[in-house]
């Protein structure tokens, strides 16, 4: 089985874990200790979210400032637009920020979210059957 892991540098992964539970991650504590959290999503992607200093150990380079910088834009599809909506706004409640209104288009609708540490998240639903025909 093929697995995606997203690597985090948070400034507080308890803090962070609270926030992505709001969002309907779920916490492995098989691979969580007090300088990380395994975040699930699914059966195939999970988020790593390290202290900055587990997270250097790991890379050379420094770490980006993601409040003022975009290091990548993650995205989850979701079943509908009304899960896509819940999971924002959850966030929100949680302590998120929105950058960017709702897209539309047509087929697809997406909305996205900030954590406490600026990581940005693209939720979105897409209906394949109103997928523009060429």
């Amino acid at each position: 089985m093929k697995q995606v892991f997203i690597n985090l540098a948070v400034n507080d992964v308890d803090k962070s874990m609270e926030f992505y539970n709001q969002l309907g991650f779920t916490n492995n504590p098989q691979f969580s200790d007090a300088q990380s959290k395994c975040m699930v999503w699914s059966e195939t992607i999970f988020v790593m979210m390290m202290t900055h200093e587990k997270f250097k150990t790991f890379t050379k380079k420094p770490i980006a400032d993601t409040k003022s910088n975009i290091a990548g834009i993650f995205a989850l599809s979701v079943d509908s637009v009304e899960q896509m909506n819940e999971i924002v706004e959850n966030g929100l409640k949680a302590g998120g920020a929105e950058p960017t209104p709702m897209t539309d288009y047509g087929f697809m609708q997406s909305r996205s979210i900030e954590d406490y540490d600026g990581h940005t998240w693209e939720v979105f639903f897409m209906d394949m059957s109103k997928l523009p025909k060429e």
